[in-house]
């Protein structure tokens, strides 16, 4: 899922231990573009893998596969694959050992191969004819343009470790470019390594599409919390009901207005503490003792705030500060004191683009258009 995510692909669905009959049925009901086939750290069991490598070739498939599973396994499943007549990719492991990730190559594959098949399948093959392979899904783009504004060039310094908030109708997408170690001492890491470039995407977040379920996710009392103004709990209902009848909404009132507002501060907040690792207390016979699982994101310099209700809103940051550390769920590692920047622009998809081509350039134009909230200046 991550490897996936970082490569700016939507998932539709995902599939744990042995494959059946009924699994791959749902799958192709699902109609993905890509399937990314991976199990196994390197050397270790290969039964369940190969054995879900032979229920997939029982069905006519003719998606594009990646293999990014054990490496011990994977001549054998490429025979299988082979023999079924099915057009797949390898990849090293995206797992090579327990909680150690390997997801920069099946990333670069999984771009390639929306390059060859997607492409062409969505009738854009005439636009590659102009731009050549400069194309990328836009969270991708999103994602590159962050590292590149992270990481800066030999020539031109980054900003260093960021955090990306894009709020859209549908979902809300957190980048966040950090090690994420632990910043406190006595705070064991724990769980599944954390990729510096992290993507993660909320289906159930969003301004217009998601309205609805934001508001099953999160409730009327959270609404409440990050309401601007008073607001009872049926005008939550009526209003959230409002958008999600009507996806192509614009608001032309005070009420309205506020109430896009306080959309965007529930799924900042929730975006963030879902992505945002989170300390956990345990104890044993040696005494108590902390863990951490993901990311520590309490020391993130800049918080970004990019999509519509940030570009087109008088209230950026008090959108934007919704997503930071909160005294009264101290365990969640969200930014404690960042500088809150927007891309009042609208920019970081396009720059992640021009930074395949030329990132001098994309850098220099992202620092000078996007906004520094806190000072009010460029």
């Amino acid at each position: 899922r991550r490897a996936a995510l970082g490569a700016g692909a939507k998932i539709l669905a995902s599939y744990s231990y042995e494959l059946n009959k009924e699994d791959v049925e749902e799958l192709l009901r699902l109609k993905p573009e890509i399937i990314l086939f991976a199990g196994g750290t390197d050397g270790g069991n290969k039964h369940t893998i190969i054995n879900n490598a032979k229920v997939l070739a029982q069905f006519d498939i003719k998606i594009p596969i990646i293999i990014a599973c054990n490496k011990s396994a994977q001549p054998t499943i490429a025979e299988i694959f082979k023999e079924a007549n099915f057009n797949f990719y390898r990849s090293s492991n995206v797992m090579p050992s327990i909680n150690v990730l390997n997801v920069e190559e099946v990333r670069d594959i999984i771009r390639e191969v929306f390059m060859k098949h997607i492409v062409n399948a969505k009738g854009l093959e005439n636009a590659v004819k102009y731009i050549g392979d400069v194309l990328m899904p836009t969270p991708a783009a999103v994602l590159k343009a962050a590292e590149l504004l992270s990481h800066g060039t030999e020539e031109i310094d980054g900003l260093d470790d960021l955090v990306v908030v894009d709020i859209g109708g549908a979902t809300t997408d957190i980048h966040s470019l950090s090690n994420g170690y632990p910043s406190k001492g006595g705070v064991t890491m724990k769980g599944l390594e954390e990729p510096f470039a992290k993507r993660s995407v909320e289906g159930d977040l969003g301004m217009r599409y998601s309205a609805l379920s934001c508001y099953h996710a999160a409730g009327y009392r959270y609404f409440e919390k990050h309401s601007l103004i008073p607001i009872k709990k049926d005008e939550v209902e009526c209003a959230i009901n409002k958008r999600h009848e009507d996806i192509e909404l614009e608001p032309d009132n005070d009420f309205d207005v506020n109430f896009d507002i306080t959309i965007g501060r529930v799924c900042t907040d929730l975006a963030m503490t879902r992505h945002a690792g989170y300390l956990e207390l345990s104890y044993s016979p040696f005494g108590s003792m902390i863990s951490q699982y993901g990311k520590d994101l309490t020391a993130i310099k800049y918080l970004i705030g990019t999509g519509g209700v940030l570009v087109y809103n008088n209230f950026p940051k008090e959108i934007l500060s919704a997503g930071l550390f909160d005294q009264n769920d101290p365990n969640v590692l969200k930014p404690i004191n960042p500088q809150l920047l927007l891309d009042k622009s609208y920019i970081l998809s396009s720059m992640g683009l021009l930074a395949t081509r030329n990132p001098e350039l994309a850098i220099k134009i992202m620092k000078k258009y996007i906004i520094n909230l806190n000072e009010g200046v460029k």
